[in-house]
């Protein structure tokens, strides 16, 4: 067996070209033509163990490999087993692979997509980073879909050297984080057509200590973030600019979640640069929101050209140097020796010790701000939509660490912060209206733009109320007890 350890970048077409001519690698480059298929079962077992098999072909030689690790975002750790092998059907003999696979599985394995892959390899012989462009297509069925991406493949050295690499590289041609595995590609070709990517629940287990569960917290919400982004660059998609905002914010909470453990540079460096882009993203959202409420289907129609402009500024945010090494330095950071470094030995600590702490100081803030919510001012109840939305993000990265009854009082205390949450946005909708419709030259038409129930604010507030007293009186799932 070997561990890859392997950054991924997707680049544009041209890049080997421009790649090369910068003379960032030495020696001359060498070009390969492969075909691989990739098997699996028809239920797609290998898959769901988070496992890949594919036979490639090289000229003359069939390579067969196993890997194991599935998706990632960036900086791709797996397990990879390798054999040359006589014919295009897998061989799967091997102590080493046989225990891995999904009983009763290796006789079902067929054929399910190809890939058809020009390979440029970049880098000389003998060098600490193996640097390879990749550019090809992925074909299942009638379907397809193209790539371009660099692998850059740690051979020695330590993992600094991957990411300044990556960074040179991005000097000279526009990089992003690489996100799909070939095998993933093909896979999506299998199922509907991509559609905006909802948080996914995150693997903290409580054998865990804080700076792994953190690690995993951060990892899913980049790539939450980047699949609702690869959309967005195709098209003004108003479910996946919501999903972008929503990762954007729970990474924002997680960092926060750190804050009296990390240091102040990255800190403030990254909480900085999160804020810039999700303030980016929101003048497009407000607009998504304001359409959905409309009453007046005219003035609905006048807003189409404001969103379309807003969506042009999200994209070119995106497009932007800044954005697309923020994602690059948040994964090394938390990768590296910002994942584990954390003051007074925060890191090594238990997960689960660290989460009671945090769950019962977050509850106590939303408990107390909403205390009488029905007389506090905006300004107030905005405090308290914060502090909810930062207790509900922190419930959901360690609800795994519960199971059983703790399991089910977990989804009942999240549905409650839901709630509280929705009836709070309401009202910050209100309170925020005549600052938008003034950017938007609709001053004065918020009894035009808003059905009567959206008006009626003394309704709200007393809904919200009792979103809050439900909130309150719900258990604890970290603790046996209720209070």
């Amino acid at each position: 067996m070997g561990q890859e350890i392997e950054l991924k970048l997707e680049v544009p077409e041209d890049a080997a070209r421009r790649i090369e001519a910068a003379g960032l690698f030495h020696g001359k480059p060498r070009r390969v033509r492969q075909h691989a298929t990739y098997f699996d079962t028809p239920d797609l077992a290998l898959r769901r163990s988070g496992m890949s098999l594919r036979i490639r072909k090289e000229g003359a030689r069939l390579v067969q490999t196993v890997k194991t690790g599935g998706g990632g975002i960036g900086l791709f750790e797996r397990g990879e087993w390798e054999r040359d092998i006589a014919d295009e059907m897998p061989v799967l003999d091997e102590e080493a692979v046989l225990p891995l696979l999904p009983g009763g599985t290796a006789g079902s394995i067929a054929p399910l997509f190809v890939v058809r892959n020009d390979r440029t390899i970049l880098s000389g012989e003998g060098e600490a980073i193996e640097a390879v462009l990749d550019r090809g297509m992925v074909v299942a069925g009638d379907r397809q879909a193209p790539y371009c991406e660099l692998e850059l493949e740690q051979k020695g050295g330590a993992r600094a050297a991957l990411f300044d690499l990556a960074r040179k590289i991005g000097a000279v041609v526009p990089v992003r984080l690489g996100l799909l595995s070939k095998s993933e590609r093909g896979y999506r070709l299998l199922g509907p057509l991509p559609v905006a990517a909802r948080a996914e629940a995150v693997a903290v287990l409580p054998s865990m200590t804080v700076a792994a569960a953190f690690r995993a917290i951060i990892l899913a919400c980049i790539r939450q973030f980047r699949l609702n982004e690869m959309l967005i660059l195709e098209r003004d998609d108003r479910d996946a600019l919501h999903q972008a905002r929503v990762a954007l914010r729970r990474l924002r909470s997680a960092l926060s979640l750190l804050r009296a453990s990390m240091a102040d540079a990255p800190y403030a460096r990254f909480s900085g640069e999160l804020r810039w882009l999700t303030g980016e993203l929101g003048r497009a959202r407000d607009i998504d929101v304001l359409a959905d409420r409309l009453a007046d289907e005219e003035l609905a129609q006048a807003l189409l050209r404001h969103r379309r402009d807003a969506y042009a500024q999200v994209r070119r945010a995106l497009d932007s140097p800044r954005a697309r090494m923020l994602a690059l330095d948040l994964v090394e950071w938390v990768s590296g020796d910002g994942g584990t470094e954390l003051a007074g030995g925060a890191g090594a600590l238990p997960v689960g010790d660290f989460a009671v702490a945090l769950l019962d100081d977050l509850r106590r803030k939303v408990k107390k701000r909403g205390r009488h919510l029905v007389d506090i001012d905006d300004e107030a109840r905005h405090r308290l939509r914060k502090s909810a939305k930062k207790l509900r993000y922190a419930a959901e990265f360690f609800a795994g660490l519960y199971e059983g009854k703790e399991e089910r009082r977990a989804k009942h205390f999240l549905s409650t912060l839901s709630a509280l949450q929705d009836d709070l946005g309401a009202l910050n909708d209100l309170a925020t209206l005549p600052g938008l419709l003034a950017e938007l030259g609709l001053e004065g038409q918020a009894e035009a733009l808003l059905p009567a129930r959206m008006r009626d604010k003394e309704k709200l507030l007393h809904k919200a109320a009792g979103a809050h007293a439900a909130f309150a009186d719900a258990a604890r799932f970290w603790r046996q007890d209720r209070d």
